[in-house]
This record gives C-alpha cells, structure tokens and sequence, in this order.
C-alpha cells in the first residue's frame, strides 16, 4: 500500500520558542511534515510562495505585518491556502476578524499541546475548527451593535488616558459629541464606565495591546 503523503506545514510566530515547540511536537507525527518558518507576516508570505504549505499555523501579534493582514494578503493570492490562527487571545471580536479575514480554526496556545495535532488535521480535509471558550465568546457577542468608526477611535483615545475634553480637541468636535460617543460605548459594551469599556475592549481583541 502506498505511504500517505504527509501534510505540509508551515509556522508563523515572532517567539522562536513557540516555533520550536511546535517543531517538535510535529516532528513526533509521521503523517506531519515541517517545511517552513516565518517570525512575521511578511516573512511567512515570502515563505508561503516558495513553499507553499498544505496548513499554515499563523500567529496574530507581531512585528512588521500582523497575523491577520498575512492571512488576508496570502488568501488573496491562494483562496484554497489553509490557515489555522495560533494565538494568545480569546478575545471574540479579534476572533472573528481573523476568521472573516479566512482562517480556517482558532486555537489558543495554551491548548497547543491538547488540541493542535487534531486541528491541523481537520483543517487540512478542508474543515473549520473553533475551540469551544472562543465559540461561546463569540456566540455570547453576536448581537451586540458593532462600534462605529468615531466610536472606535474615541474609544481608542480613552484607552490612551485621554478626557473627553482632549478627545475632542484631537479629533476636532465639541465635548458634548464626545460625551455622546462615550455613552454609545458604554450602552453597546455593557460597560459601567470608560476604564471598564477599555479593559473590555482590550479583552475582546476589539483594540489591540
């Protein structure tokens, strides 16, 4: 009987460690192959075109070009490329932006050693994968009113430590259309108040640390 041809796999993080690990956790799987490493975005398309991986491991947060715009720019060229995001964040808004952007699975790195093997084969037979905790967060948001572009930006200023009174400077309206804006926050992120919509926004991957 003809031996299977292994999957082909790259892995895109900016911590050699992680790389390394998931090195060696492929390395035990006979019907796994490892055949390229990247440390950002522009690197792993780079090595998506000279490589052209069956599965892609893509982390979201790193130097140069974010997980996410490499996801976007490597599925614009290969709309058949596979990409599992292997990520910190459970955060579900920045979940669904990297499964809007075409991933096909979601898997948090402390679920590496428990979930990966089965994921990158899954995805590699063309399924979708989302660890359940991402799912439910997900699930749980799906109804809440999407932030506005101004409200994001406002939002990003309270982050930042800014009062409204400086908002409004920075983004040349009256304090009154920030108090506003501040009170749309609040209402769509359940918040209690600005720290509290902040810390939210961090959590859910709707601003980036």
């Amino acid at each position: 009987m003809a031996a299977t041809t292994p999957v082909r796999i790259m892995v895109v993080d900016d911590h050699p460690l992680l790389r390394e690990g998931v090195a060696a956790l492929i390395a035990t799987e006979p019907d796994l192959q490892l055949v390229a490493m990247a440390a950002d975005g522009r690197e792993a398309i780079e090595q998506f075109r000279a490589t052209r991986p069956d599965v892609t491991l893509m982390d979201l947060q790193m130097p140069n070009m974010s997980g996410i715009d490499a996801v976007i720019s490597i599925r614009n060229e290969w709309p058949d490329a596979r990409i599992i995001v292997l990520t910190t964040y459970a955060g579900d808004a920045l979940a669904m932006r990297a499964l809007k952007a075409g991933a096909q699975a979601y898997v948090l790195k402390g679920m590496v050693r428990k979930d990966l093997l089965e994921t990158i084969r899954a995805v590699s037979e063309g399924h979708r994968r989302v660890q359940p905790d991402v799912a439910m967060q997900i699930a749980s948001h799906t109804a809440d009113a999407a932030l506005s572009a101004r409200e994001l930006e406002v939002l990003e200023l309270i982050a930042a430590g800014h009062s409204n009174k400086a908002i409004g400077s920075r983004l040349s309206i009256n304090e009154e259309t920030v108090k506003g804006h501040v009170k749309n926050i609040l209402a769509k992120l359940g918040a209690r108040d600005r720290t509290h919509a902040a810390t939210m926004a961090f959590r859910r991957g709707i601003l980036q640390i």
